[in-house]
């Protein structure tokens, strides 16, 4: 598990971070979400070691974290760093080697990420002869190919066609499955919201909001319900009609509504079930877009 307790950070007089804390648990993936500046990349940064924090820490395990730690860490920046000139499948093997494995692990490795990402017949292509999802893939396997023990992805999914996401999706699933806590930012909501087990919201340098995905959802839902009756002529305008209800939409059998009174719900399907029969009725459960839009607002 990677433990960030209480960090900040300021450039200049301009303070970045304050104060945020979080944790990455152990097979589990944690999807880190916040607007341009809202402080992410600084975060990812710490925890690598690329950039210090001013005060707070960093754990791993409940301890600091060592330099030989961090060499088991698989890092993607979002800027991409790989070698344009020089061959896929060399420059993998060079990277793992440079983690302290072996050749012929590395190079078992790479060929093994290059054929799982789709890429197993572009092991001699120079990387800069590739498309830009291609580099994007070729940039995850680079995070991958040392066999790490912690994830940290800075937009991974950036660039990548939906079947290309799919495919990759695949990957760190299996990761996870390993036990790897997997840090990923991303500007893509939905895939977030598929992946993750975990979410931290970012805005202005402070977590707005932390939880799984299924304890957020509850936190932010609103009174607000569906019903659809069943029939195509049936009416659901009555239930504007109701007292403590606010009716937010309606189309013919369908309607959704907010509760102003608790317990108004039920009266609602009450009444619905005298009226025929009902297709459907549930509280609607917020996006991730949605609880995202008010914890930021």
């Amino acid at each position: 598990m990677i433990e960030i307790r209480s960090v900040n950070r300021s450039f200049g007089d301009r303070q970045v971070l304050n104060d945020v804390s979080f944790s990455v648990q152990g097979g589990r993936m944690t999807g880190f979400v916040g607007s341009n500046g809202a402080g992410k990349t600084t975060t990812m940064r710490i925890i690598l070691g690329v950039l210090e924090a001013d005060s707070g820490e960093v754990l791993v395990g409940g301890s600091p974290i060592t330099p030989s730690e961090r060499a088991r860490f698989g890092y993607m920046p979002e800027e991409r760093g790989l070698y344009p000139k020089e061959k896929v499948l060399n420059q993998l093997v060079y990277l793992a080697r440079l983690h302290g494995v072996d050749t012929v692990t590395a190079k078992r490795n790479a060929e093994s990420l290059l054929e799982r990402l789709g890429l197993e017949e572009r092991g001699g292509d120079i990387i800069e002869s590739l498309s830009l999802g291609n580099q994007q893939r070729v940039q995850i396997a680079a995070a991958l190919v040392h066999e790490p023990e912690v994830l940290v992805l800075d937009e991974p999914f950036s660039g990548l066609d939906p079947y290309a996401i799919e495919v990759v999706l695949g990957v760190l699933r299996d990761y996870a499955a390993k036990g790897v806590p997997v840090l990923f930012s991303s500007h893509q909501l939905d895939v977030v919201e598929r992946l993750c087990d975990d979410v931290v919201v970012i805005g202005g340098g402070t977590v707005l909001a932390q939880g799984s995905r299924e304890e957020l959802r509850t936190r932010h839902a609103q009174p607000t319900y569906e019903i659809e009756l069943e029939g195509e002529a049936a009416d659901a305008g009555w239930v504007g009609d109701l007292d403590a209800v606010t009716l937010e939409y309606l189309d013919g059998g369908y309607a959704r509504f907010t509760e102003t009174t608790p317990g108004t719900a039920q009266s609602v399907l009450r009444e619905a079930l005298t009226r025929g029969d009902v297709r459907q009725f549930a509280p609607v459960v917020p996006t991730l877009a949605e609880i995202f839009r008010e914890v930021t607002q």
